[in-house]
């Protein structure tokens, strides 16, 4: 008997079309699994797979790698597993083929960071499918990461020393304590809104990198210490050790969205556009460069895993400052 509705993919892939909307048919055309397939959904009583890559998720969730994950790692999968989630959480894992991985690579490129995200997740949620026995074998393996455009591999501006005075000089106070953590601490921004008053002791700030998980101690220089003092000192009171620093006048805590926002609006107020929040990481590690810092030192305020941004940003700032040298020699 012909089966109305159907709609072959050009990749292959058989769909059954109900009410404008398209849903897969997992089993090999011809057999008896087909048909059931085709029936439950034409009947809208199509069962749950028990295998589907929802309950595999749920499943990954409980394993120690994932419990094992840096904080900034386990963020970065759990927004590709909320959209994997969405769009095939239903679906059975053991239909996967590389082709579909690549395709829902391809649907993301216009966000090549998340983009190039889903295949890594694809290949962990597979591994832990052939622990568990729902694999033989990981289909998305092997697919190739997208290339970042051109025109978003622009490397962030160190802020010259122009741009630091002015900030420093017309900024309002939630934004000017913003600046000095992010010169001060050299961290990414993403940890600058974790931070609490019981972090800081009056000389130094402690942290547990969101990214890498490492613990820091991060002594404070002069202008942080003041600009952390005063927020401390219109609080009036010792503040809760648990609460915030970095805090609206509401009193509500701020995210990392309200704080990239506020400070966006206030560059443009005052015309350092150019110069973004991750300058001001590259900005301290300038700093500690022209103080005469080595690579170790450097590391040991800013987390660096590897060496290679220490050595880029430090870089910069030491072949300036024995230009200058060479200068002074030279005259």
């Amino acid at each position: 008997m012909r089966k109305k509705y159907l709609w072959r993919h050009p990749s292959g892939r058989i769909y059954v079309r109900v009410k404008g909307q398209l849903h897969r048919i997992v089993a090999a055309e011809g057999t008896a699994d087909f048909d059931r397939e085709y029936w439950e959904i034409l009947t809208g009583t199509r069962r749950k797979v028990r295998t589907s890559w929802g309950a595999l998720m749920d499943d990954y969730r409980t394993s120690d790698r994932w419990k094992g994950l840096k904080p900034r790692t386990r963020a970065d999968y759990d927004k590709v597993m909320t959209y994997l989630r969405e769009k095939i959480g239903k679906r059975d894992v053991k239909a996967l083929t590389t082709p579909d991985v690549i395709a829902a690579q391809k649907a993301n490129a216009h966000r090549v960071r998340f983009a190039n995200y889903i295949p890594q997740v694809f290949v962990v949620l597979c591994i832990h499918a052939i622990q568990i026995g729902w694999l033989e074998r990981n289909p998305a393996k092997g697919v190739r990461a997208l290339k970042t455009p051109e025109e978003k591999r622009l490397d962030h501006t160190p802020w010259p020393d122009e741009a630091v005075e002015e900030f420093r000089a017309k900024a309002s106070d939630l934004c000017r304590l913003i600046f000095e953590i992010g010169v001060g601490t050299v961290q990414r921004p993403g940890d600058w809104v974790g931070f609490r008053w019981g972090d800081y002791d009056g000389d130094s700030l402690t942290l547990v990198q969101n990214k890498t998980g490492k613990r820091l101690v991060l002594p404070c220089t002069e202008r942080l210490r003041a600009e952390l003092d005063r927020a401390k000192a219109e609080l009036g009171a010792i503040p809760i050790a648990s609460r915030p620093i970095l805090m609206k006048r509401d009193g509500n805590p701020i995210s990392y969205r309200y704080m990239a926002d506020l400070m966006l609006r206030e560059r443009k107020r005052l015309g350092l556009e150019a110069y973004d929040l991750h300058a001001l990481r590259y900005r301290g590690v300038k700093e500690l460069a022209l103080a005469g810092c080595d690579d170790d030192e450097i590391s040991a305020y800013s987390g660096h895993a590897t060496k290679k941004m220490v050595v880029k940003y430090a870089g910069e700032a030491r072949q300036e400052m024995r230009a200058r040298q060479a200068r002074e020699k030279r005259q």
